[in-house]
């Protein structure tokens, strides 16, 4: 058996006027943190869907490209990532295409090893692959 997290979510009202709360009781990171139809669709301060998606891909794809580089014999020392999740509203709400940007350093590797690695990365995280209905498209650069 493999490792489970959990996360909850409680919502109240409808879906414009209502109001939630999300929570990650195993780590505690998101303790009744406020999200509602205007933080997804509009400014009001809260989280969306799309922004905890863009943050669990940002960092599984930062830890599997860590972990290739580091077996293909690069280490990385650092790596900044970045996900960008769009939500399309033609022919109602789905999530329409996501972009993966990481800028990286890393001694001893060329930049055509570098995108090769990180590709690899993009195609193969749990993320990336659980998100594989959505186009993935990646950006990747040698500090």
């Amino acid at each position: 058996m493999g490792i489970s997290r959990h996360a909850t979510a409680h919502w109240e009202g409808d879906l414009k006027s209502g109001k939630g709360r999300l929570g990650t009781p195993q780590s505690g990171v998101l303790d009744n943190t406020p999200y509602a139809f205007s933080s997804r669709f509009g400014d009001e301060k809260g989280t969306n869907p799309e922004e905890l998606i863009a943050a669990a891909h940002a960092g599984c794809f930062a830890m599997a490209l860590s972990a290739k580089l580091t077996e293909a014999g690069h280490p990385p020392e650092r790596l900044d990532s970045r996900a960008e999740v769009d939500l399309s509203m033609e022919d109602g709400p789905a999530l329409s295409q996501i972009r993966l940007e990481v800028e990286a350093q890393v001694p001893g590797i060329d930049d055509a090893e570098f995108q090769a690695i990180a590709e690899d990365a993009k195609r193969n995280c749990p993320v990336s692959k659980a998100l594989s209905a959505v186009p993935i498209s990646l950006q990747a650069r040698l500090a």
